[in-house]
């Protein structure tokens, strides 16, 4: 039986990750799940947001489902995404942004793919004050990370069948970081002459993608960029809430929902569990449980586009159990994807 580390979060959390839990339950999925707590009740359990029994968790296992983990603003500890992700080098944030038929949004066609450089940059968290009034923020960037995340983006990209992918920067100023995020893609795309590869700069392309964003397809982003640009895109597409994440390493992967814990609604039965189980989707991806893949598609597809089931941030009345019920009926019911 497969074990998998199951990370509830906090604030919404916890209803998101049982409602996944269901989903994947009615498909077949038959894991082991090993619960573990990070954020404000790992802080009240361990005395730290990150325990290193979450760590070792996901050494075992490889794979871990995460839902949403409160970050304190400007005070508190340090994000625990952020600390997850360097503790095991999960070089490689993977979100897709992806029109869903049934989920209302301002654009009828983007298909995206963003791939976020995970470890370095300015999240590294390298900071102090020089004096009173002065902080100082050091960013990171190497040739050896750059060219890791832009092989794993052609890598990904070959496989999916993509086209085109666009390495972004602000080189035109950052001449010697951005420059070498740059020179490193460049370097890479050298490997892969079928595939077309080109380069926009930041500002400009935050601009085309509000314009016209099904001209783009694979985008392959510094840390930052890509934290503000896959939310962005996420935007495009319905939303947070149904938009599926994942951090994808050497030896592990954790899959999560991105967007917050949502504390104003939490407990409430209101929460949307999309954005989890689509990411659950991507976790069966990477265990190559494509029976798995349909089956829980199906069940979305079919409350989403026939059903017309969803949750009140898209449109609808359905309560977080509601939706789930009917997921989970559609997988029992044998609906097949439209």
């Amino acid at each position: 039986m497969q074990v998998i580390t199951l990370i509830p979060g906090d604030g919404i959390g916890p209803e998101v990750t049982e409602a996944t839990v269901r989903v994947l339950d009615a498909a077949g999925a038959n894991f082991e799940w090993d619960r573990q707590v990070a954020g404000i009740e790992a802080m009240e359990k361990h005395g730290v947001p990150l325990p290193e029994e979450l760590l070792d968790s996901i050494r075992r296992t490889k794979v871990a489902l995460k839902g949403p983990v409160t970050t304190p603003v400007g005070k508190g500890f340090r994000s625990v995404n952020v600390q997850l992700r360097q503790a095991l080098t999960l070089y490689a944030n993977v979100r897709p942004a992806r029109t869903l038929p049934g989920v209302k949004s301002r654009y009828d066609n983007v298909d995206l793919l963003i791939f976020r450089e995970n470890t370095e940059g300015l999240y590294k968290g390298i900071e102090h004050t020089v004096i009173p009034g002065v902080v100082e923020s050091i960013r990171i960037i190497t040739a050896e990370a750059s060219e890791r995340i832009a092989r794993f983006a052609f890598e990904w990209a070959g496989r999916e069948g993509r086209q085109r992918l666009t390495a972004v920067h602000k080189a035109n100023i950052m001449k010697l970081s951005d420059g070498l995020f740059l020179e490193s893609f460049r370097k890479v795309s050298a490997d892969y002459p079928d595939l077309e590869a080109d380069d926009r700069i930041i500002d400009a392309l935050c601009m085309h993608l509000v314009k016209a964003p099904e001209q783009f397809d694979v985008l392959v982003l510094p840390n930052l960029y890509g934290d503000i640009v896959s939310d962005l895109c996420a935007g495009l597409v319905g939303g947070l809430g149904v938009t599926p994440g994942a951090n994808i390493g050497l030896e592990s992967a954790v899959f999560e929902a991105v967007h917050g814990s949502a504390p104003d609604i939490a407990g409430q039965n209101m929460a949307n569990p999309l954005a989890l189980i689509r990411s659950a989707v991507m976790m069966l991806r990477h265990l190559e449980r494509p029976e798995l893949v349909d089956r829980v598609r199906g069940g979305l597809w079919d409350t989403i586009i026939n059903k017309k089931i969803v949750t009140r941030d898209l449109g609808g009345t359905a309560s977080t159990i509601e939706f789930t019920d009917e997921v989970v009926r559609s997988i029992d019911s044998g609906a097949a994807r439209p």
